[in-house]
């Protein structure tokens, strides 16, 4: 299919180009992914734990080639890669990662994704998650809805069940860095009494997928980046998942998903255990400054 010219196609025609493309991207990526699940080597980003692998590169190299010769102009940014410019006056800006869980998947978990989501004027509008061993797709459309399978097998997400506090089943996250993993554990002290259990999966973008098929019943965490949530939060939003900060934290400082009627009670549970103020003095990698 030829790039579309611009910002002048209809917005809902560009939606569903990105939003098939986003599929594409992902589902493609998956497929190499799982024809390398035993790396030959893994390195390391801000700390020891922080992990990296050739098949990180070459699934968001895969990404990146496949965006580029479908629409050009486009920018991109990736997990592994950075930043990749478009020109000016292109409205679209691609959010890629490439193996969400890369830890899980060089420990052979089963518990890793790919994740593409597009951006037109900084709003997401598209979105694909897939859960690389279940060979799950997840897929989203601004003002569409969300689906979990492709073509005539897709079905709808609705979200999670309707639970009250004590009854929530609640997924987090922890940072690679040791200092802000001791806080969260902190956070974490103030809430496991209150709540139903809790889950780490060990990918953002899974949990807010699982989340939005009814497996958890909310999520929470602090210091995941935008190609960790992208595509997720708007997967989780178009099943009816309620998707903000805590205590207004930004997205980046405490993320929160949950239903409707259970985000206020565990906001304010998040708030009085600290979780808006976990990152207060870090710096841009994670790590506590001092």
């Amino acid at each position: 299919m030829a790039p579309l010219s611009g910002p002048r196609a209809t917005d809902d025609g560009l939606h569903a180009e990105l939003a098939d493309l986003a599929v594409a991207a992902a589902r493609g990526a998956a497929e190499l992914v799982r024809s390398r699940l035993k790396p030959n080597s893994v390195g390391t980003k801000s700390s020891s734990t922080d992990l990296v692998t050739e098949v990180d590169r070459a699934a968001e190299q895969q990404i990146i080639s496949l965006l580029r010769r479908r629409r050009p102009n486009d920018a991109i940014v990736g997990e592994e890669s950075g930043v990749h410019s478009g020109t000016d006056d292109a409205p679209v800006r691609w959010v890629v990662d490439p193996i969400d869980g890369t830890v899980n998947f060089v420990l052979g978990l089963p518990l890793f994704s790919v994740s593409v989501a597009a951006e037109v004027d900084g709003v997401a509008v598209a979105g694909c998650v897939v859960d690389v061993v279940r060979d799950e797709v997840f897929s989203a459309r601004r003002g569409h809805g969300s689906f979990v399978g492709v073509g005539s097998a897709a079905r709808r997400l609705t979200g999670p069940r309707s639970v009250g506090l004590s009854a929530a089943v609640v997924a987090t996250g922890f940072s690679y860095d040791a200092a802000v993993r001791a806080r969260q554990g902190a956070v974490l002290a103030g809430v496991l009494g209150q709540i139903g259990n809790l889950r780490r999966l060990g990918s953002a973008a899974l949990d807010l997928c699982y989340l939005a098929d009814g497996r958890l019943d909310a999520y929470y965490e602090s210091g995941t980046r935008e190609w960790d949530r992208a595509a997720g939060v708007l997967i989780a939003t178009e099943a009816g998942v309620r998707v903000g900060g805590v205590a207004g934290s930004t997205l980046h400082e405490c993320v929160l998903a949950a239903r409707p009627d259970l985000y206020e009670p565990l906001a304010a549970l998040l708030a009085d255990a600290g979780a808006a103020t976990v990152l207060s003095g870090v710096d841009e990698v994670g790590r506590v400054d001092g």
